[in-house]
């Protein structure tokens, strides 16, 4: 057990505590799903988060580096093939810093059938300040985040929430 015995230092430590509550205000169940304009790392267009209005999504934040995200992605390819035709798409959100080019290298030889973007600061900031990965967001067709995952998630967990939500 850590003990801190500087008055000095536990100041310091709220001070912190709260300076990150403050700025890191997690999106939560029953909000929106905030808006994001991003590139797709495959083709490069321009997605807004606009174009899936009205379906089921899982969206995660990951990186190529990430082990956890890694052993995922075979569980989120099948989820988008099972259920793509219901209303559902994976949405990835990467926040490699490397670039586009790093990532599109992973779709490509996974073969990743879900659409993956290139996420910034602002995006990790606006989904509550994004602080570990993988980190995964459940949105219902009303697009209100139903279910937030920090790490790693089940495959078994994740359809079963999935199917619980579908229209």
């Amino acid at each position: 057990m850590i003990q801190i015995k500087c008055s000095r230092c536990i100041g310091l430590l709220f001070a912190g505590f709260l300076a990150v509550m403050l700025f890191v205000q997690p999106v939560s169940a029953a909000s929106k799903m905030p808006s994001f304009v991003l590139p797709d790392v495959v083709s490069g267009a321009t997605i807004d988060s606009k174009q899936f209005l009205g379906k089921t999504l899982l969206v995660t934040f990951f990186a190529t580096w990430c082990p956890p995200c890694m052993q995922e992605i075979p569980d989120l390819i099948e989820l988008q093939s099972k259920y793509a035709s219901k209303g559902f798409s994976v949405v990835g959100l990467s926040v490699d810093q490397g670039g586009a080019g790093v990532v599109k290298k992973l779709v490509e030889k996974r073969s990743i059938n879900y659409p993956v973007l290139l996420a910034n600061g602002t995006t990790a900031r606006n989904f509550g300040g994004v602080v570990g990965i993988p980190t995964s967001f459940l949105v219902n067709s009303k697009g209100t985040v139903v279910k937030k995952y920090p790490g790693y998630v089940p495959h078994v967990l994740l359809e079963n929430d999935i199917k619980k939500i579908m229209n």
